[in-house]
C-alpha cells in the first residue's frame, strides 16, 4: 500500500490526498512535517510534504506525484488522453503554482504564522498576483472545470493553491483576488462541494 506522508494543512499534501481519494487508491496517511533531519531527507531531498512512499521507494514533489497515480492506471484518469490537453493541463498546473501560488506565499508569514513580511515584499506580490490571475483568466477555459469539460489535477491545484493565495491576499494585502472573476468564483464553489474535498475539510477540523 502507499504511504502519503504530510500534515493536514499542508496545502499541497492536501492536493495529493485529493488525487488519490478520486482515484479510489488505497493509501495510509504518515502524519510528518517538513524536516531537515537525516532519516526524512533519505525520503523527501528537500525535506518537504508531501512525499510518497511506494514499493519501489519514496516519491516527492506534487505535480510528479500526480503523474506517478497516473501512470498507474487506477482509477479514473485526471489527465486528457489526447497530447496536446494533456500539456494544457500541465502548462495550467504550472501557471497556478509559479504565478499564484508561489507570489502569495511570500506573505505567508504574515498571513498564517504571526509575522511580518515588508511593505516592498507585499507590493510585489500584489502585483504579481494580478498578474497571475490574469494568466489564469486567459487560459483558463472555465467550462466549467478549469481545462475544460473535465475535473483535472488542474483543479486540483486550483482547489488548494488558489484558494490559500485568496485567503492570504484578503488577509495581507486587502484584495479580493476573485472579485472580477465569476468563473472562478464558481469552481471554487463546485470544487468544494465534491466528495474529496468535504472529506478533506473534515480531516483538517478534525
Amino acid at each position: 500500500m502507499l504511504r502519503l506522508y504530510g500534515f493536514t494543512v499542508s496545502n499541497y499534501f492536501n492536493m495529493v490526498k485529493m488525487a488519490l481519494i478520486e482515484k479510489g487508491i488505497d493509501y495510509e496517511f504518515v502524519d510528518t512535517k517538513p524536516s531537515q533531519e537525516t532519516e526524512f531527507l533519505a525520503k523527501s531531498p528537500m525535506g518537504k510534504v508531501p512525499c510518497l512512499e511506494t514499493a519501489q521507494g519514496f516519491i516527492s514533489e506534487s505535480d510528479v506525484i500526480f503523474d506517478y497515480l497516473e501512470d498507474l492506471g487506477e482509477g479514473p484518469s485526471l489527465m486528457p488522453s489526447d497530447p496536446f490537453e494533456k500539456a494544457k493541463v500541465r502548462e495550467l498546473i504550472k501557471e497556478i503554482e509559479l504565478y499564484i501560488e508561489l507570489p502569495a506565499r511570500s506573505c505567508f508569514a504574515e498571513a498564517f504564522f504571526g509575522g511580518t513580511v515588508s511593505d516592498e515584499v507585499k507590493e510585489k506580490a500584489k502585483a504579481n498576483l494580478a498578474k497571475g490571475i490574469d494568466c489564469l483568466r486567459r487560459n483558463g477555459k472555465f467550462a466549467p472545470y478549469v481545462a475544460g469539460s473535465e475535473f483535472t489535477y488542474a483543479d486540483i491545484m486550483f482547489m488548494y493553491a488558489v484558494s490559500l493565495a485568496g485567503a492570504c491576499a484578503k488577509r495581507v494585502l486587502g484584495v479580493n483576488l476573485l472579485e472580477d472573476f465569476p468563473e472562478a468564483r464558481t469552481l471554487s464553489e463546485t470544487l468544494a462541494k465534491r466528495d474529496s474535498a468535504v472529506k478533506i475539510a473534515a480531516d483538517q477540523k478534525a
